[in-house]
């Protein structure tokens, strides 16, 4: 009997960690539906931009309030799990704070977790205010209702009531060794849960062990639930943007992916000793579709980037376009694109493979309105704080609609008609662009 416990912690570790696991292997899945993307170039400055901006959160900091609480918060979740390494080695051993033998350094740390418990709690509470009753502006967006909203909430509320029972489980424990009770040896400084002693004062050793315990337990049990919740949320972004950050664009912002087909096109015409009209050579490539119209045309690494987004809004709050009332919201293609993916990731699911659902990003996703109001100014991709990038989505999709339909909107279709005939984008002879000269 006294290892029933012990079996039902590991049975829901196995649990937990499983379900994880299968779901994070779908999402490499999803992920390797885009075509290969080379990232072996620059390796040492990739590792820096990990190390400044995935660690360092330099790009956060920009904006000071939310940037030094989101450090906070950040700070506090990666040191604090050791303390959760620490609850499950008691679990699956049956022992109680089986780190207690450092001693001096026990103190330390566990009075470490709880400054820093409480300061998450604390930033936590900002974070909600922040959303909830100031209501700043970048999270009431038209794409933040419903889910996304909830979504932003449900993690909040999470992360308070893991922070209040790590709290209580070692304000019950510290009355315990204080009372000398059996298995809770005297070990550990608690700064802020020793606060809370004169509401335990009055309580049983029964009554102080079942609050202990079932703090315990739920602490635990609410570690592998958010676990588990970070597929269906936002907050994948803890796992994937280091890896993101890593496979960022390194080169200047300003510089757009080269189309060989087109070079090689163009090459062609101004070649005076090559017959524009000569058939292909035998066994050559076909060129490939030019842009994307779906998840699946995408490259890894702009899917990498759509499980990445966060949801934060600040490419949205810097975009030109969208601060002077236009459809497109950066945040917006990202969270699409992630929809449609985890769309035909379930398609997979369920057939075995991809089968045609008559649907696709472009249109049934992202609109024609939203791709042509960007301005392809980078302001999106320099906000990011884990180096999003929703100018590169957009400019393949684009791509798609001017050379695949022959869709761009009729100004571009002047502007590129004037280019072939007169070599400007304005509708004048080359012969009479000087003839300003004489009206002066």
């Amino acid at each position: 009997m006294q290892y029933i416990p012990n079996i039902l912690f590991l049975i829901l570790l196995a649990a937990g960690i499983g379900y994880f696991t299968m779901n994070i292997r779908k999402v490499i899945r999803n992920i390797k539906l885009g075509t290969d993307f080379d990232a072996s170039d620059r390796k040492g400055e990739r590792w820096g931009n990990v190390v400044r901006i995935a660690m360092g959160q330099s790009k956060m900091v920009k904006r000071p309030i939310s940037g030094l609480l989101h450090i906070i918060v950040y700070v506090g979740f990666i040191i604090i799990n050791i303390e959760v390494l620490e609850i499950i080695i008691d679990g699956i051993l049956g022992t109680h704070r089986i780190f207690a033998p450092l001693g001096a350094m026990y103190d330390v740390l566990i009075a470490t977790f709880e400054i820093l418990a409480f300061l998450v709690l604390v930033g936590v509470i900002v974070f909600w205010t922040r959303r909830n009753i100031q209501k700043i502006k970048r999270f009431w967006n038209p794409e933040m209702k419903g889910w996304p909203k909830n979504d932003a909430n449900y993690i909040l509320y999470f992360e308070m009531v893991l922070m209040v029972l790590f709290l209580t489980m070692n304000g019950a424990d510290l009355q315990l060794q204080n009372l000398g009770s059996a298995h809770y040896t005297k070990a550990g400084m608690f700064p802020i849960s020793g606060l809370l002693a004169p509401i335990f004062e009055n309580f049983s050793e029964a009554t102080l062990i079942f609050i202990e315990r079932t703090a315990w337990w739920l602490h635990i049990i609410g570690i592998l639930i958010f676990l588990n919740y970070l597929y269906f949320s936002k907050h994948l972004h803890i796992m994937l943007a280091f890896p993101n950050v890593y496979f960022g664009r390194v080169e200047p912002k300003g510089k757009f992916k080269n189309n060989e087909a087109v070079t090689n096109e163009v090459k062609l015409m101004m070649d005076p000793s090559a017959d524009p009209y000569a058939a292909p050579a035998e066994g050559a490539e076909a060129p490939a579709k030019f842009g994307a119209s779906d998840v699946m045309d995408l490259n890894q690494i702009q899917l990498l980037n759509a499980y990445t987004c966060t949801e934060c809004g600040r490419c949205t709050s810097e975009c030109p376009a969208n601060i002077t009332g236009k459809k497109l919201s950066p945040r917006k293609i990202m969270m699409d694109t992630r929809d449609r993916l985890e769309e035909v990731g379930k398609n997979i699911d369920t057939n075995g493979e991809f089968k045609p659902d008559g649907k696709q990003l472009l249109d049934d996703y992202i609109t024609r309105e939203e791709l042509w109001a960007c301005t392809s100014c980078n302001a999106c991709v320099e906000a990011c704080p884990v180096s999003i990038d929703p100018l590169s989505i957009i400019m393949e999709m684009r791509q798609y609609l001017v050379m695949e339909q022959s869709a761009a909107p009729n100004e571009l279709n002047v502007t590129m008609t004037n280019i072939e005939n007169n070599g400007a984008p304005w509708p004048f002879n080359q012969m009479d662009r000087l003839n300003w000269k004489n009206e002066v």
